[in-house]
């Protein structure tokens, strides 16, 4: 499958897509607490996503029962949302978040404290995000894919974190998951060049630990093999011809 070059009104309507997931995050936001549940979360989201016209990415893919991934602590990625699982103070948790408006994709992910965290834990969630900002600073036409990884994976190393590999970003529009695939650390090569009207889901997963990672028995969760904390920060971008576009913002 080749990268796809949006049209005009295709990033219109991604732009809407993605506003929504932002508008999740926001609430998010305001929500998340010691003592709530992520279903809880999980019901929210799903209520912001349907109010504004879109219907969730995630509900039903491949079988996903929740309208959010939500992962907690040690877990990386596609976390599923559950009654049991009950919030407490000085945890960290990633919500990520998709939404399909007329048939386009928006996908974002955040990870926000739950009360009082851990400065070590504060540290993570920030350079987590500001790896992905230092991969922006290549995010532009002429410029090849794998100067971001290779700015995202400098930035987290220098903090002495791992990179996780297994799990990368992409490039999204009509499908969730399109051609390219988007390292977060410097693989071997310059990768395809940035053209304007490329949109990329690009998402840094940091471990405070090792790299490694192994899925839980429920077939979906990710979790750092070492019990480390992990972070997540994912937005949705359109490549312009003067740099880029964040589009999963309010």
């Amino acid at each position: 499958m080749a990268i796809t070059i949006k049209s005009a009104d295709a990033i219109e309507k991604m732009r809407v897509a993605n506003r929504i997931v932002a508008l999740v995050h926001d609430e998010m936001k305001k929500r998340i607490a010691p003592g709530v549940s992520t279903a809880w979360l999980d019901e929210i989201a799903e209520d912001v996503i349907r109010s504004e016209g879109a219907v969730p990415s995630f509900k039903g893919y491949n079988g996903f029962p929740g309208s959010i991934c939500t992962s907690v602590n040690e877990q990386i990625i596609h976390g599923i949302p559950s009654k049991e699982c009950v919030l407490k103070e000085g945890d960290i948790i990633s919500v990520d978040v998709g939404a399909i408006w007329k048939g386009y994709h928006g996908d974002g992910a955040r990870t926000f404290p739950v009360g009082n965290i851990s400065e070590d834990a504060k540290r993570l969630i920030r350079v987590t995000r500001d790896s992905f900002f230092q991969g922006m600073e290549y995010a532009k036409e002429g410029n090849y894919l794998y100067q971001i990884s290779a700015a995202i994976h400098k930035t987290a190393k220098a903090h002495g974190y791992g990179v996780v590999r297994d799990f990368v970003g992409h490039g999204i529009g009509t499908e969730m998951h399109e051609e390219p695939p988007i390292p977060n650390y410097k693989p071997i090569g310059r990768g395809p060049r940035l053209v304007a009207g490329m949109t990329l889901a690009i998402e840094p997963m940091i471990n405070q630990g090792s790299a490694s990672v192994r899925i839980l028995d429920d077939g979906w969760t990710v979790v750092t093999k070492d019990g480390s904390l992990s972070a997540h920060y994912e937005n949705t971008i359109l490549i312009t011809s003067g740099g880029y576009e964040i589009l999963t913002r309010l």
